[in-house]
């Protein structure tokens, strides 16, 4: 073999060589959680309408094409059975993510300061997301803001589960028909978040492959 054919030899084994592995953004378990926690808040949010239609506290109602159970009696099962896969995974998103310390280190340090300068970022449409590992301010905030919303959601809840059972947490609701209202916008409030997610996440659709493939 001539000194030409090795060279090409060595630089074709050279290029098929694998390179190294691309390091993973989202874990696994991460990914699962974020997944679970999505069909969860669908089959919580879509039922609630329907319960809601049963007994509205404003003049208007949910069309019944979007919301779940078909009867108030079908979509009080959907809510809860959802409400409990909200929880158990929400409690295991919390426990690995403080026995990792990835909590802290994810949505930490929050300054106001931050949060205004990153806000205005994005209304010029300069707010970076040049690494995918860091969180922004606003992510952060944004996130932490929806963790205590659907600890309020869970909570008032409960309340209007079980008033009885829990005296102190109708108390703190400022009883169960403030609790009621407590429940609806907190609704609000995570369908709110939901969307804007999901319109940020088309907007740099790298985001959601990588909630997908981890990378």
């Amino acid at each position: 073999m001539n000194t030409t054919a090795a060279s090409s030899t060595v630089e074709r084994a050279e290029s098929k060589a694998p390179g190294p592995r691309p390091r993973v953004i989202h874990p696994r378990w991460l990914r699962l959680t974020h997944w679970l926690n999505a069909l969860a808040v669908v089959l919580m949010v879509t039922s609630g309408w329907r319960i809601y239609n049963a007994s509205p506290l404003f003049d208007f109602r949910f069309p019944d094409e979007i919301t779940l159970g078909g009867w108030l009696a079908g979509a009080i099962l959907w809510h809860f059975a959802a409400m409990w896969l909200l929880v158990a995974n929400g409690l295991l998103y919390l426990s690995i993510n403080m026995a990792t310390g990835r909590f802290w280190r994810r949505f930490f340090p929050l300054s106001p300061g931050a949060l205004l300068a990153d806000l205005k970022a994005v209304g010029h449409g300069r707010l970076s997301h040049a690494d995918p590992r860091c969180y922004n301010t606003v992510q952060r905030g944004a996130y932490l803001f929806v963790i205590i919303d659907l600890v309020l959601l869970v909570v008032s809840g409960l309340v209007l589960w079980k008033s009885v059972q829990f005296p102190l947490l109708r108390e703190l609701m400022g009883g169960y028909e403030t609790a009621r209202y407590v429940h609806f916008f907190t609704m609000v409030a995570l369908v709110g978040f939901v969307v804007i997610h999901m319109a940020m996440a088309l907007l740099v659709p790298r985001s959601l492959l990588r909630m997908i493939r981890g990378r």
